[in-house]
């Protein structure tokens, strides 16, 4: 081989050698690009721990439970009266009032628990009958809140028959639970109330509006 063509020989090799490195150069250049690339677009960790701290707290707002308002009202802070009684074709009415004479709001809800007395204050035979609608009416299961001073009614139907098994009295007073209370309060009936051992119950109402 002549010393011309051993030149030209090496100056292919060289140039071919340049284009490798060049193409292998602009290979690493655009991984490293894409690698760049894909780490700015991932979560960082302080966003992770942001978000996980942040879910647990709104929960707990969420399940803190809040006051219920007023507080039962119990026999202790209330006053039992007798509002009168009515009569129609063999069935009587009796209305009661009870009167918040605490110094705070009370709530109540549903039936008292009712039983009859003799003149002397023993129980005589009571059968209650929880209702809405009584032969006088109807009246509405609602919640009621008493503020200090505030009343609440409920009235009570009897018959005037003599079918009951157990006889017919004379009631002179009446024994009284609230409703969410094991007390007692008592009340005379004036002149008395003649009843045959059953009676119906109405629930509890705002104000007098139990006896009309």
């Amino acid at each position: 081989m002549t010393k011309d063509h051993r030149s030209r020989s090496l100056l292919v090799l060289a140039a071919a050698a340049t284009a490798i490195a060049a193409c292998g150069g602009s290979n690493g250049s655009t991984s490293s690009s894409a690698a760049s690339q894909t780490a700015a677009s991932a979560p960082t960790s302080t966003n992770s721990s942001s978000a996980a701290t942040t879910t647990p707290s709104q929960t707990s707002a969420r399940t803190t439970p809040t006051a219920s308002g007023p507080l039962p009202c119990r026999a202790a802070q209330l006053q039992l009266s007798f509002l009168g009684g009515q009569a129609a074709t063999g069935h009587g009415l009796l209305g009661f009032e009870l009167r918040n004479t605490g110094a705070t709001s009370c709530r109540t809800y549903g039936y008292p628990g009712v039983l009859f007395l003799d003149r002397a204050g023993g129980p005589l035979p009571t059968a209650p009958s929880h209702t809405t609608t009584d032969f006088f009416g109807k009246l509405p299961l609602a919640r009621v809140t008493l503020a200090s001073g505030a009343t609440a009614s409920f009235r009570l139907g009897v018959t005037h028959g003599i079918s009951s098994t157990a006889g017919c009295a004379t009631a002179y007073a009446l024994q009284m639970i609230p409703p969410d209370d094991t007390a007692t309060l008592r009340v005379t009936i004036p002149n008395g109330a003649y009843e045959c051992r059953t009676v119906t119950v109405s629930p509890l109402v705002y104000g007098s509006t139990a006896y009309p």
